[in-house]
Parts: structure tokens; C-alpha cells; sequence
């Protein structure tokens, strides 16, 4: 039923297909050895912590997941949450919601919600990307210039920026300098050669020009001493009440990010690959990842979109890969994670500009500003809550949004009309291209086209309206309604019993077998009269015309 995609490629699987994915995951995490330290670090936890994440996180979600070629492992999405969270609630906080939303994320796969959640409104998704694109780049502005500032950065986004000014002066030419060349070699070195990263060249070299002169910067080691080279033990966290009623708002971001960011990567890698992944697979892995990660020190993780590219575009074939790639890293930890001390922190802040810039999708951004008055409202409002407010308060909304903006196209969709007003000259309605046939005077039909849900319950008095008093017989033609919900029938049963009162009887016509169980669930089906439920139009008419002659 959610059968890994790892299982399923291992049938056939071959020599060839093995050395494909070996070389593919060594590349990929030599790749991801940066970008996991810079994200654990811009967090607001020690670089190890983004290490462990990318190894454990990325086995267990290329393990059990839904995709051949996803890679998992912390991304910059989390970084502006998992930041907020650590200064409020501490490392223990973080580990506690990063469970919980491993948790939740466990349930929507379990739930099939995966295909749902791919659905999220293009202007939400945008709007909360370039967000955090912008925080992201926001956040390095220190490290990046080498401000000489001892306190604290504001957190909030005005005051951050107004503190940057005020301490212009206090620039660092040999770290700005250091930071610069590491955006300029990351940014143009694909063009000289796309297998190896710009960012990988651009941390050896900066790391042995800081050593070997001795140049006065900032080190990961300076500020967060030695990185240790051993695998931590799990351990289990201490849960209340209170902490988990504290935390179920971060857990609930995480886990709809974690779930946002995975489906979309994978929908990009089907893209590329020409295959189709198991959505709610793919939930379910990014769930266990996520629960059990924190438990050995790690940060949430999810699919990472660039990492997932580089695996494909060096030939990675299965989640095989995936795999090599977290051993890659657990093989760096063990055996070079002293050196790792070393690298500049002003090297880390140039990478990060350099994934902010590629996470602002500036182009997306500018396009959705020439489509319709409501896009560019919800994405400039998801962007402003994300950069100015919060990015949990901005991932509430865009879910509560995507909700309201759904049902109200359903509602767009959805009709009831009175088909008096569409008949012919003759007196006939047409039933199909070929068919007519005469409504009996005295008889109101009614088509209901769409959904009868909450969104569209007064449409029902809107039509009664149209048409005056003094029909014996009203149809309610429901061949186009593939659901009915429980104020859809409250509002049904409120019409039948009115025209009842008034002395008009009801048939319904063509109700499916799925609508026709509700209706008799409640009981709505002994009201009308198991008799004035009809499979065609045709039926009910012959039964309207019998019921128009009684007096």
C-alpha cells in the first residue's frame, strides 16, 4: 500500500545501475557537506547538528520514501523556524516539535493527503518562499560584511536592518572580501564546469587561505569550538503538557513546510526523470525521518530541491544514491569533521546568499504580479506576513487561505438553475443532443451542477426565487452532483419541506449511488418518497406528469 520506491527499483537492479548511483551520491554529498553545516549554523544550533541531519534524515527518507531520486536533509525553508523556535524554547523545544511534526506528517501520509497538499495555491507557495528568502539573506548580513557588533541581532526584520546601518562602520574588508568571492566562485564556476560545486571550491579555498596567513577572521571553531567526530547517542525527550500545547503551532509549520517543500521536489525530480512518485510514501518517510532525527541531536529535514537536481544530473538513478550520499557524510563526520573547524564563517555566509537568491524566485514573483488582483493579493500578503511578522503565522494563513480560496472556486463551479426558463419554443427541454422532451405544466425542474456543499447552500433559495407559486411538482435533477455534505443536506431538507407545506411535491432524478446513501442516512429519502427517486429525467417527467394531474 505505501511500498518504498526503494523495494521496487532493487528488482532488476544491476552492476551498472550501482556504480551510476555511487558516483552520483559521492557527488551529491561532498555537495551537501556546506550546505548542511551552513544551515544548521543560520539556524541557531552547532554545525554538527546539520550534519547529523543530513545523514540520518537523508538514508531514512531515500529508504522509505515515495521518489527514486529524492534527497532529503535540513534546507534553508527551515531555517527561519527552527531559529525562532530554538530562541524561545531552546534546543529540547526543537526536538520535542521536530517529533511532533514528524508525527503529523506520519498521519497526512497515512490520511492519503499528499495529493492534496500538492495542490497548495501556486501565489501561497511564492509568497512564503521569497519570505524566507529574504530572512534567509537578511540573517547572513553580519557574517557576510564581518560586522565588529558584540550584541545580539534584533529578530525582527525592521529592526534587524535598522541595527545593520547603524553599525556600517564596523565592516570587515578581509571577511566581505572572502564572502564576495565565495558568491562570485559559486555563482560563475558552473558555467566553467557543473559537476564539481562552486561552493565546494569556494570553502577549500578560503579555508586554506585562512589558515596558511593566518588572516583575522571568524572560524566555525572560534565561534563554536570543536566539531566533534563521534556519532551521538539517542535520547529520548521529556514531554508535558503544557510544552506540547506550546509547540503544536511550530510542529504544525514544520510538518506542512516539511510536506510543501518533499512533494514539490519530488514533482520537479518526476519532471526531470520522466517518472511518478508515491506522494503519501513520501510522507510517511519524511515523517519517520523527522521523528527520529531529533532524537540523536538532528533539526528538521525535507527534500532539498538543488541536492536532488545535482543526484540526477550526475546519474543517479534510484534511492540507492540517496543512500550513498548519507554515508558520504556519516564517512566526513567520523574522519574529517575536526577540519571543518576551520572554514570562515564569512565562506558560510556567502553560500547561504547564494541558496537565498536561488530560493527567491524572483521570476515566479514578478510573474504573478501581472495575473489576477486576487493572486497578487494573496501572494503579497503571504510575503509580507513571512518577511515582516512570522513565518508560522504566514504558513497558518496560506493554509487557511488555500482552503477559502478552494472552496470558493468550487462555489464558482457549482449551479442551481431553473430549467423553465431554458425550454423551447415548444414547451420542450432538450435531455440530450437528440432527445426532447415535453415538462408537463404545473412542473418546476431544477438542475443542481457541482458539488451541494456548505459553500453553496443559499443557491438553493437564489433559484426558488426566480419561479413564483403555484406548481404541483418541482424535479431537482442531480445527475451532476457527485457529493452532497451535511449542510447541503440540511438545506435540501428545508426545501423539500417547504414545498411540501405549499402542497408541491418533490422527485429527484438522476442521483448517484454515493449522494442517494446520504439522503438515506438522513432520512431524506423517506420525506420524498423512495417512489420520486428516479435514474433519468426522463422517468421523473413521466412521474411529474402522473402527480400534476392529481388534484
Amino acid at each position: 500500500m505505501f511500498q518504498p520506491k526503494l523495494l521496487t527499483t532493487l528488482r532488476g537492479y544491476n552492476r551498472k545501475m550501482f556504480l551510476n548511483d555511487l558516483i552520483a551520491g559521492v557527488i551529491v554529498g561532498v555537495v551537501a557537506l556546506p550546505l548542511a553545516i551552513a544551515f544548521g549554523i543560520a539556524s541557531g544550533v552547532s554545525p554538527e547538528k546539520g550534519l547529523i541531519t543530513a545523514i540520518i534524515a537523508g538514508f531514512l527518507i531515500s529508504a522509505l520514501g515515495g521518489s527514486r531520486v529524492q534527497i532529503g536533509g535540513p534546507t534553508g525553508a527551515f531555517i527561519v523556524i527552527v531559529y525562532g523556535i530554538v530562541e524561545q524554547h531552546g534546543v529540547s523545544g526543537l526536538v520535542i516539535a521536530t517529533i511532533m511534526a514528524g508525527i503529523m506528517l506520519i498521519a497526512m501520509g497515512m490520511l492519503r493527503l499528499g495529493s492534496i497538499i500538492k495542490f497548495m495555491p501556486h501565489p501561497i507557495i511564492v509568497g512564503f518562499t521569497s519570505g524566507i528568502a529574504v530572512v534567509i539573506f537578511s540573517s547572513q548580513i553580519k557574517d557576510f560584511f564581518g560586522l565588529q557588533i558584540d550584541d545580539a541581532v534584533p529578530a525582527g526584520f525592521i529592526e534587524k536592518w535598522t541595527f545593520y546601518f547603524e553599525h556600517s562602520h564596523t565592516i570587515d574588508w578581509i571577511s566581505f572580501t572572502i564572502a564576495l568571492g565565495t558568491v562570485l566562485l559559486s555563482v560563475l564556476w558552473p558555467k566553467v564546469n557543473k559537476k564539481i560545486p562552486g561552493s565546494i571550491l569556494a570553502i577549500i579555498f578560503a579555508t586554506l587561505v585562512v589558515s596558511l596567513f593566518n588572516l583575522p577572521v571568524e572560524t566555525i571553531g572560534s565561534r563554536f569550538g570543536e566539531i566533534p567526530s563521534t556519532f551521538p547517542s539517542p535520547r529520548v525527550p521529556s514531554v508535558n503538557y503544557s510544552t506540547f500545547k506550546m509547540l503544536l503551532g511550530p510542529a504544525f509549520t514544520i510538518a506542512i513546510l516539511g510536506a510543501i517543500e518533499s512533494l514539490l521536489s519530488a514533482m520537479v525530480a518526476d519532471g526531470a526523470i520522466g517518472g511518478k512518485h508515491r506522494s503519501n510514501t513520501e510522507l510517511i518517510a519524511q515523517g519517520v525521518a523527522n521523528v527520529i532525527t531529533p532524537l540523536f541531536g538532528g533539526m528538521p529535514a525535507t527534500g532539498a530541491i538543488a541536492r536532488t537536481m545535482v543526484n540526477i544530473r550526475n546519474g543517479g538513478l534510484t534511492p540507492v544514491a540517496g543512500i550513498v550520499h548519507a554515508l558520504v557524510l556519516l564517512f566526513i563526520l567520523l574522519f574529517f569533521g575536526s577540519w571543518a573547524k576551520l572554514i570562515p564563517m564569512a565562506c558560510l555566509a556567502g553560500i547561504l546568499v547564494v541558496v537565498s537568491y536561488n530560493m527567491s524566485e524572483w521570476r515566479s514573483f514578478r510573474g504573478l504580479l501581472r495575473n489576477s488582483k486576487s493572486d497578487i493579493s494573496v501572494l503579497l500578503i503571504t510575503f509580507f506576513l513571512t518577511v515582516f511578522i512570522d513565518l508560522s503565522v504566514a504558513i497558518q494563513f496560506g493554509v487557511l487561505l488555500a482552503m477559502i480560496l478552494f472552496v470558493r472556486r468550487v462555489m464558482e463551479t457549482t449551479q442551481i438553475a431553473v430549467l423553465q426558463t431554458e425550454v423551447e419554443e415548444d414547451g420542450s427541454l432538450f435531455i440530450d443532443e437528440n432527445e426532447k422532451i415535453e415538462i408537463p405544466k404545473g412542473v418546476e425542474v431544477y438542475e443542481i451542477n457541482g458539488p451541494f456543499f456548505f459553500g453553496v447552500a443559499n443557491k438553493f433559495e437564489e433559484a426558488e426565487k426566480q419561479v413564483g407559486a403555484g406548481s404541483k411538482v418541482r424535479i431537482i435533477r442531480m445527475r451532476r452532483v457527485p457529493f452532497i455534505d451535511s449542510t447541503g443536506l440540511k438545506n435540501l431538507r428545508s426545501f423539500v419541506e417547504r414545498s411540501l407545506r405549499s402542497g408541491c411535491q418533490i422527485i429527484l432524478s438522476g442521483v448517484n449511488k454515493d449522494v442517494e446513501k446520504a439522503l438515506q442516512k438522513d432520512g431524506l429519502s423517506k420525506i420524498i418518497g423512495q417512489e420520486n427517486i428516479h435514474p433519468s429525467i426522463a422517468e421523473a417527467l413521466k412521474r411529474a406528469e402522473q402527480l400534476s394531474r392529481i388534484d
